[in-house]
Protein backbone atom coordinates (compact mmCIF):
# COMPACT_ATOMS: atom_id res chain seq x y z
CA UNK A 1 0.00 0.00 0.00
CA UNK A 2 1.34 3.42 -0.93
CA UNK A 3 1.88 6.05 1.78
CA UNK A 4 -0.92 8.53 2.39
CA UNK A 5 -0.16 12.20 1.85
CA UNK A 6 -1.30 14.34 4.78
CA UNK A 7 -3.03 17.59 3.82
CA UNK A 8 -4.15 19.76 6.75
CA UNK A 9 -5.81 22.58 4.84
CA UNK A 10 -8.91 24.66 5.54
CA UNK A 11 -9.89 27.10 2.81
CA UNK A 12 -11.73 30.37 3.59
CA UNK A 13 -15.17 29.55 2.18
CA UNK A 14 -17.48 26.58 2.86
CA UNK A 15 -17.95 25.88 -0.85
CA UNK A 16 -14.19 25.82 -1.37
CA UNK A 17 -13.74 23.18 1.30
CA UNK A 18 -16.35 20.88 -0.26
CA UNK A 19 -14.87 21.54 -3.69
CA UNK A 20 -11.35 20.61 -2.60
CA UNK A 21 -12.48 17.12 -1.52
CA UNK A 22 -13.91 16.65 -5.02
CA UNK A 23 -10.84 18.08 -6.73
CA UNK A 24 -8.62 15.65 -4.81
CA UNK A 25 -10.86 12.78 -5.94
CA UNK A 26 -10.68 13.89 -9.59
CA UNK A 27 -6.93 14.40 -9.43
CA UNK A 28 -6.20 10.92 -8.08
CA UNK A 29 -8.70 9.34 -10.47
CA UNK A 30 -7.18 10.96 -13.54
CA UNK A 31 -3.49 11.32 -12.69
CA UNK A 32 -2.78 8.84 -9.92
CA UNK A 33 -0.22 9.63 -7.26
CA UNK A 34 -0.29 9.22 -3.51
CA UNK A 35 -3.59 8.72 -1.72
CA UNK A 36 -4.58 11.58 0.59
CA UNK A 37 -5.74 12.16 4.15
CA UNK A 38 -7.09 15.70 4.48
CA UNK A 39 -8.31 17.63 7.54
CA UNK A 40 -10.28 20.87 7.66
CA UNK A 41 -12.55 22.79 10.04
CA UNK A 42 -14.65 25.76 8.99
CA UNK A 43 -14.70 28.92 11.11
CA UNK A 44 -18.36 29.53 10.18
CA UNK A 45 -21.50 27.43 10.28
CA UNK A 46 -23.13 26.02 7.16
CA UNK A 47 -25.41 23.13 6.23
CA UNK A 48 -24.29 20.29 3.97
CA UNK A 49 -26.82 17.91 2.43
CA UNK A 50 -26.00 14.48 1.08
CA UNK A 51 -26.30 13.97 -2.66
CA UNK A 52 -29.81 12.51 -2.31
CA UNK A 53 -31.02 14.40 0.79
CA UNK A 54 -34.01 16.72 0.49
CA UNK A 55 -34.27 20.19 1.98
CA UNK A 56 -37.89 19.66 3.02
CA UNK A 57 -36.95 16.57 5.03
CA UNK A 58 -33.84 17.81 6.80
CA UNK A 59 -33.48 21.60 6.99
CA UNK A 60 -35.20 24.40 8.88
CA UNK A 61 -35.08 26.84 5.97
CA UNK A 62 -36.48 29.77 7.95
CA UNK A 63 -33.76 29.53 10.60
CA UNK A 64 -31.00 29.10 8.02
CA UNK A 65 -32.21 32.09 6.00
CA UNK A 66 -32.63 34.22 9.13
CA UNK A 67 -29.03 33.55 10.19
CA UNK A 68 -27.57 33.58 6.68
CA UNK A 69 -26.29 30.01 6.66
CA UNK A 70 -25.13 28.65 3.29
CA UNK A 71 -26.88 25.46 2.12
CA UNK A 72 -24.60 23.22 0.07
CA UNK A 73 -24.80 19.70 -1.35
CA UNK A 74 -21.80 17.36 -1.40
CA UNK A 75 -20.96 14.75 -4.03
CA UNK A 76 -21.40 11.80 -1.64
CA UNK A 77 -24.45 10.21 -0.06
CA UNK A 78 -25.33 10.17 3.62
CA UNK A 79 -27.40 12.54 5.71
CA UNK A 80 -27.53 16.28 6.27
CA UNK A 81 -25.07 17.83 8.72
CA UNK A 82 -24.23 21.17 10.28
CA UNK A 83 -20.57 22.10 9.91
CA UNK A 84 -18.57 24.83 11.57
CA UNK A 85 -16.42 25.41 14.66
CA UNK A 86 -16.21 22.27 16.77
CA UNK A 87 -16.76 19.99 13.77
CA UNK A 88 -13.52 18.50 12.44
CA UNK A 89 -13.86 17.25 8.88
CA UNK A 90 -11.61 14.67 7.28
CA UNK A 91 -11.36 13.08 3.84
CA UNK A 92 -9.62 9.92 2.67
CA UNK A 93 -8.99 9.75 -1.08
CA UNK A 94 -7.83 6.22 -1.93
CA UNK A 95 -7.43 4.02 -5.01
CA UNK A 96 -9.94 1.19 -4.83
CA UNK A 97 -7.10 -1.30 -5.16
CA UNK A 98 -5.30 0.18 -2.14
CA UNK A 99 -6.85 -2.46 0.16
CA UNK A 100 -9.18 -5.45 -0.47
CA UNK A 101 -11.74 -4.08 2.01
CA UNK A 102 -12.47 -1.17 -0.36
CA UNK A 103 -14.21 -3.55 -2.79
CA UNK A 104 -17.74 -2.50 -1.78
CA UNK A 105 -19.58 0.12 0.27
CA UNK A 106 -20.31 -1.96 3.37
CA UNK A 107 -16.83 -3.44 3.76
CA UNK A 108 -15.34 0.00 3.17
CA UNK A 109 -17.48 1.54 5.91
CA UNK A 110 -16.40 -1.10 8.40
CA UNK A 111 -12.71 -1.06 7.43
CA UNK A 112 -12.31 2.71 7.62
CA UNK A 113 -14.55 3.38 10.61
CA UNK A 114 -13.04 0.61 12.73
CA UNK A 115 -9.66 2.26 12.17
CA UNK A 116 -11.05 5.68 13.00
CA UNK A 117 -12.64 4.30 16.17
CA UNK A 118 -9.30 2.82 17.20
CA UNK A 119 -7.67 6.24 16.87
CA UNK A 120 -10.33 7.86 19.06
CA UNK A 121 -10.42 5.22 21.80
CA UNK A 122 -7.44 6.78 23.55
CA UNK A 123 -9.94 9.40 24.80
CA UNK A 124 -13.19 7.44 24.72
CA UNK A 125 -12.74 3.64 25.07
CA UNK A 126 -16.35 2.91 24.05
CA UNK A 127 -16.03 4.60 20.63
CA UNK A 128 -17.47 2.18 18.05
CA UNK A 129 -18.79 1.81 14.51
CA UNK A 130 -22.59 2.08 14.65
CA UNK A 131 -25.47 2.05 12.18
CA UNK A 132 -24.62 2.34 8.48
CA UNK A 133 -21.71 4.79 8.66
CA UNK A 134 -21.50 6.40 12.09
CA UNK A 135 -19.10 6.48 15.01
CA UNK A 136 -20.63 6.70 18.46
CA UNK A 137 -19.54 6.87 22.08
CA UNK A 138 -21.98 4.50 23.69
CA UNK A 139 -25.28 5.50 22.10
CA UNK A 140 -24.22 9.10 21.29
CA UNK A 141 -23.26 9.79 17.69
CA UNK A 142 -20.02 11.78 17.27
CA UNK A 143 -19.30 11.17 13.60
CA UNK A 144 -21.24 10.81 10.36
CA UNK A 145 -19.57 9.61 7.18
CA UNK A 146 -20.22 9.09 3.48
CA UNK A 147 -18.46 7.97 0.32
CA UNK A 148 -18.23 8.62 -3.40
CA UNK A 149 -16.78 5.99 -5.70
CA UNK A 150 -15.48 6.37 -9.24
CA UNK A 151 -14.30 3.49 -11.36
CA UNK A 152 -10.87 3.59 -9.74
CA UNK A 153 -10.91 5.83 -6.67
CA UNK A 154 -12.80 6.32 -3.41
CA UNK A 155 -13.59 9.53 -1.54
CA UNK A 156 -14.52 8.68 2.04
CA UNK A 157 -15.20 11.72 4.17
CA UNK A 158 -16.84 12.56 7.44
CA UNK A 159 -17.06 14.75 10.50
CA UNK A 160 -15.94 14.37 14.10
CA UNK A 161 -17.82 16.43 16.68
CA UNK A 162 -15.39 17.69 19.31
CA UNK A 163 -17.12 20.95 20.26
CA UNK A 164 -20.22 21.45 18.13
CA UNK A 165 -23.22 22.79 20.08
CA UNK A 166 -26.11 20.38 19.69
CA UNK A 167 -28.63 23.19 20.22
CA UNK A 168 -27.36 24.75 16.98
CA UNK A 169 -27.86 21.46 15.16
CA UNK A 170 -31.44 21.42 16.45
CA UNK A 171 -31.97 25.01 15.32
CA UNK A 172 -30.93 24.44 11.71
CA UNK A 173 -31.78 20.78 11.07
CA UNK A 174 -35.22 19.25 11.50
CA UNK A 175 -35.85 15.85 13.05
CA UNK A 176 -34.69 13.42 10.33
CA UNK A 177 -37.14 11.29 8.39
CA UNK A 178 -34.46 8.67 7.78
CA UNK A 179 -32.41 7.48 10.73
CA UNK A 180 -30.48 4.44 11.97
CA UNK A 181 -32.12 2.06 14.41
CA UNK A 182 -29.83 2.93 17.30
CA UNK A 183 -31.08 6.55 17.26
CA UNK A 184 -34.43 5.34 18.66
CA UNK A 185 -36.12 8.50 17.35
CA UNK A 186 -34.20 10.69 19.82
CA UNK A 187 -33.88 14.44 19.32
CA UNK A 188 -30.63 15.94 18.05
CA UNK A 189 -29.72 17.03 21.58
CA UNK A 190 -30.33 13.54 22.99
CA UNK A 191 -28.66 11.68 20.10
CA UNK A 192 -25.52 13.71 19.35
CA UNK A 193 -22.41 13.84 21.50
CA UNK A 194 -18.87 15.17 21.32
CA UNK A 195 -15.47 13.67 21.99
CA UNK A 196 -13.56 15.47 24.71
CA UNK A 197 -10.25 15.94 22.91
CA UNK A 198 -8.47 18.85 21.18
CA UNK A 199 -8.83 18.93 17.41
CA UNK A 200 -5.06 18.95 16.88
CA UNK A 201 -4.62 15.85 19.02
CA UNK A 202 -7.42 14.09 17.12
CA UNK A 203 -5.70 14.88 13.83
CA UNK A 204 -2.39 13.52 15.09
CA UNK A 205 -4.03 10.27 16.25
CA UNK A 206 -5.87 9.75 12.95
CA UNK A 207 -2.78 10.55 10.87
CA UNK A 208 -0.80 8.03 12.93
CA UNK A 209 -3.37 5.24 12.51
CA UNK A 210 -3.22 5.75 8.71
CA UNK A 211 0.55 6.30 8.59
CA UNK A 212 -0.04 9.57 6.75
CA UNK A 213 2.93 11.87 6.17
CA UNK A 214 3.16 15.52 5.09
CA UNK A 215 4.44 15.76 1.53
CA UNK A 216 5.34 18.94 -0.33
CA UNK A 217 3.30 18.15 -3.45
CA UNK A 218 0.72 20.95 -3.28
CA UNK A 219 -2.97 20.56 -3.98
CA UNK A 220 -4.99 20.67 -7.23
CA UNK A 221 -5.58 24.44 -7.50
CA UNK A 222 -6.17 24.22 -11.24
CA UNK A 223 -9.26 22.08 -10.67
CA UNK A 224 -10.84 24.33 -8.06
CA UNK A 225 -12.83 26.71 -10.28
CA UNK A 226 -14.61 23.81 -11.96
CA UNK A 227 -15.11 21.97 -8.65
CA UNK A 228 -16.60 25.08 -6.99
CA UNK A 229 -18.98 25.60 -9.92
CA UNK A 230 -20.01 21.94 -9.70
CA UNK A 231 -20.78 22.17 -5.97
CA UNK A 232 -22.80 25.37 -6.45
CA UNK A 233 -24.81 23.89 -9.33
CA UNK A 234 -25.51 20.70 -7.41
CA UNK A 235 -26.63 22.72 -4.41
CA UNK A 236 -29.48 24.15 -6.49
CA UNK A 237 -30.78 20.68 -7.35
CA UNK A 238 -33.48 18.80 -5.47
CA UNK A 239 -33.44 14.98 -5.74
CA UNK A 240 -36.49 12.85 -6.52
CA UNK A 241 -38.39 10.73 -4.02
CA UNK A 242 -36.04 8.41 -2.15
CA UNK A 243 -36.54 4.78 -1.14
CA UNK A 244 -36.54 3.99 2.60
CA UNK A 245 -33.12 4.00 4.25
CA UNK A 246 -31.80 0.54 5.22
CA UNK A 247 -32.03 0.21 9.00
CA UNK A 248 -29.40 -1.37 11.20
Amino acid sequence: MSTLRLLDLTLPLPVENLALDEALLEELNERGGNPVLRFWESDRHFVVLGRASRLADDVDLAACHEDGLPLLRRVSGGGTVLQGPGCLSYALVLPLNWHPALANIRTTNRFILERMATALRRWEPTTAFRGISDLAIGDKKISGNAQRRTGKVLLFHGTILHGMRTDLVARYLTHPVRQPDYRLDRSHQAFLGTINAPAQAIKHAIAAIWNAEPMDTGWPTARMSHAIATVLARSQEEPHELPPMPRR
